[in-house]
């Protein structure tokens, strides 16, 4: 197992970008390298943003980023009161046997709100948070 993760996305508009993360979802950014900000999503969990540059795209078609948490509701609730504008409210889906919602970032990538409900998924760790 690796011991920890990043997931990078690529904007043409930073600004936008850093507001909408930081300011709209409240994250901090773990480290700022230049043109490129990474964010800690979760104890071992990053999310890099990055101006996009030659040889990459913006292109959000395909990718969904899902920031996994017991309190759906909650989250929802605390950003739309930030201004966060969200394409769907939490619901049940029963297919995935999740709650979930889905909100956009100023690049169009897909982000999602997601608790699972079936309790084999593994929980967070102690030692994680």
């Amino acid at each position: 197992m690796f011991d920890q993760s990043v997931i990078f996305l690529y904007t043409d508009d930073p600004e936008a970008s850093r507001a909408f993360y930081e300011d709209g979802l409240g994250l901090k950014p773990a480290l700022v390298q230049g043109e490129c900000r990474i964010y800690r999503i979760a104890p071992e969990s990053f999310l890099g943003i990055c101006r996009v540059r030659e040889g990459r795209a913006v292109s959000p078609e395909g990718i969904t980023v899902t920031f996994v948490t017991d309190d759906v509701e909650g989250w929802h609730a605390r950003l739309a009161a930030r201004g966060v504008v969200f394409e769907t409210q939490p619901a049940e889906n029963a297919r995935f046997n999740i709650v979930n919602c889905f909100l956009r970032d100023p690049d169009g990538h897909l982000l999602e709100i997601q608790r699972f409900l079936d309790p084999a998924w593994p929980r967070p760790s102690a030692a994680g948070g």
